[in-house]
């Protein structure tokens, strides 16, 4: 189902920017196009993690220069059967988090500095683990490769807005009027396309991260406080590049944009409220589905964070 979803997305996306090459150069136009499609189809897959990485300055950290973290991390994707993911800090004082790489071997999940000051350690396991399910059901790369071709297509519908105009109606059928609706609708044709599966995706990943961390209330409690500190701190980096907003676990945009006309993400709201019938047991969480095997938790009695002895079923990666 994932990898219809990806590639249903992708032909989309690639559509979009067809079009918008057919208005700016006709034919030719739309040739070109395709040919750039293909190649950013192909860079995407390959690079984006590494430019959206980069593009929000994330440095990676290991056990010795983050051990909370990074043992939060590592403690998480052993109990979802994963392979140990490469660990980022954005110096950021928005607490956001997001996970990217083509699949669950290249994987990387990044934190900001913000989140890791704001929220106590089972908030942050109930993130992590959110985010280790975008990569185990490998939404991350549907994620990268969209967070590139949306931002190309936008772009692109400027370049249509100032070359179409003064192209003849042989190579531009639309002219310059049309020119000018593709330079509004592309954009917001590529938002749509995001918001398509963004709604499913994130209610999965939340499902998922109450499963893997055992704490669906921790999670809920993280959304509560990562979207109020969205709403007051800006995020400089995410405000210049819309299109990968979708990529964080809380929009991270103020909603001071025209872009905020069409949100992302589903209602943390309705997101809170779903965790909270999880952890109620009105909404049932279904058994993970994993490609490796899964370490085994034991029954027998464990030691708990303050030193005491409990026989109960782990709920958090320190139990």
């Amino acid at each position: 189902m994932n990898t219809m979803r990806a590639a249903v997305l992708l032909a989309a996306m690639t559509g979009l920017f067809l079009a918008v090459g057919y208005v700016v150069g006709g034919q030719q136009g739309m040739a070109i196009a395709f040919l750039l499609a293909a190649g950013m189809n192909v860079f995407a897959y390959w690079n984006s993690d590494k430019m959206v990485l980069s593009m929000y300055g994330a440095r990676e950290v290991d056990h010795a220069s983050a051990p909370g973290f990074y043992g939060i991390v590592a403690t998480l994707a052993e109990r979802a059967g994963l392979p140990m993911p490469r660990v980022y800090i954005i110096d950021s004082p928005q607490p956001n988090a997001f996970a990217t790489g083509r699949d669950p071997q290249h994987a990387a999940v990044a934190a900001s500095s913000g989140l890791l000051q704001m929220l106590d350690e089972r908030e942050v396991a109930g993130v992590v683990a959110h985010e280790l399910t975008h990569v185990r059901n490998r939404d991350t790369l549907v994620m990268t490769v969209t967070a590139t071709l949306a931002g190309a297509i936008g772009y692109l519908a400027h370049f249509a807005f100032f070359l179409g105009g003064n192209r003849d109606r042989r190579d531009n059928p639309l002219g310059p009027f049309g020119a000018i609706l593709v330079m509004i609708l592309a954009p917001i044709a590529a938002t749509l396309v995001q918001l398509a599966i963004s709604r499913s995706r994130e209610y999965g990943a939340d499902e998922g991260g109450a499963e893997i961390s055992g704490d669906p209330l921790a999670l809920a409690s993280a959304l509560a406080k990562i979207e109020r500190g969205a709403e007051a701190i800006p995020n400089n980096a995410a405000e210049a590049n819309p299109a990968t907003a979708h990529m964080f676990i809380v929009n991270p945009l103020t909603g001071a944009g025209f872009q905020n006309l069409f949100r992302t993400h589903p209602a943390t709201s309705d997101r809170i409220a779903r965790l909270q019938a999880m952890a109620s047991g009105q909404l049932p969480i279904r058994p993970r589905r994993t490609t490796s095997p899964t370490p085994r938790v034991s029954t027998s009695s464990a030691s708990t964070p303050t030193g005491g002895q409990r026989t109960t079923r782990r709920r958090g990666p320190w139990a």
